[in-house]
């Protein structure tokens, strides 16, 4: 029973020893451990609520757009943009604003709006519609190398056909009708021959002279050889003379 003791005293002696040495540097693992878990839980909280904050004005924006209230779902917008302008909210409710905005005669507001979609949003199909209801405001205006700058930008194959279209009408409108056929043409390829888009489509550049046909080779002109005269042959040297 002794030699027990003695061994269950050492035991506890090598651990009072470790915790006396390593102690300190256990408690901050853990202190930290905790605090990282408790800031984790603390940020998706706080996320949660703002964005059940942002959704109540987004809502609000929403019931003033359908109700066609220009000036509410403005100031709604601009509250949400202010003060929750990292969710997905605020860039969601400028493009209803946007719209409101120019259908009512505000293109520079509408402008503005979109504008903000593409600096603040993080979300690139946001900043992919945005783009094209700019491009559309730019070539309302007339506004023809804004706006096919406007579309120049990278967007995602789901677009490809709603950005070429839309080129097609802004080159058309500009007078470049080859250009604009090739942008038709070139959103025909992304769309399905049987929807509804395509035949409108089709319609537009049919319009404007149909397909641009292939360029025939240019014709290489068939070069006669030139046949040069035989050299006439050598004269006969004179017979030297008689010794």
């Amino acid at each position: 029973m002794a030699v027990y003791d003695l061994e269950e005293q050492e035991k506890l002696d090598d651990l009072k020893a470790w915790w006396n040495q390593y102690g300190n540097l256990v408690s901050g693992v853990v202190l930290a451990v905790a605090l990282g878990v408790l800031g984790v839980q603390g940020w998706r909280w706080w996320q949660g609520k703002q964005a059940e904050e942002a959704s109540v004005m987004f809502n609000a924006v929403a019931a003033a757009a359908k109700a066609n209230d220009v000036p509410k779902a403005k100031e709604a917008s601009a509250q949400l943009a202010e003060r929750f302008a990292g969710t997905g909210y605020a860039p969601r409710a400028a493009l209803i604003v946007s719209k409101l905005m120019f259908d009512s005669g505000d293109a520079p507001g509408a402008t503005a709006q979109l504008q903000f979609v593409l600096e603040r949003s993080s979300e690139d199909e946001l900043k992919q519609i945005a783009r094209v209801r700019l491009a559309e405001i730019q070539f309302d205006a007339k506004q023809y190398d804004d706006a096919l700058r406007t579309l120049d930008a990278k967007r995602d194959e789901p677009f490809a056909a709603v950005y070429e279209d839309l080129r097609g009408d802004i080159l058309a409108a500009a007078g470049r009708a080859n250009e604009a056929r090739t942008a038709y043409q070139t959103a025909l390829t992304k769309l399905d021959s049987k929807s509804p888009y395509y035949s409108f489509v089709q319609a537009k550049l049919d319009a404007i002279g149909g397909p641009l046909a292939a360029a025939d080779p240019p014709a290489i002109p068939a070069v006669k050889p030139s046949i040069a005269p035989a050299a006439p042959a050598p004269a006969p040297a004179p017979p030297a003379p008689a010794k």
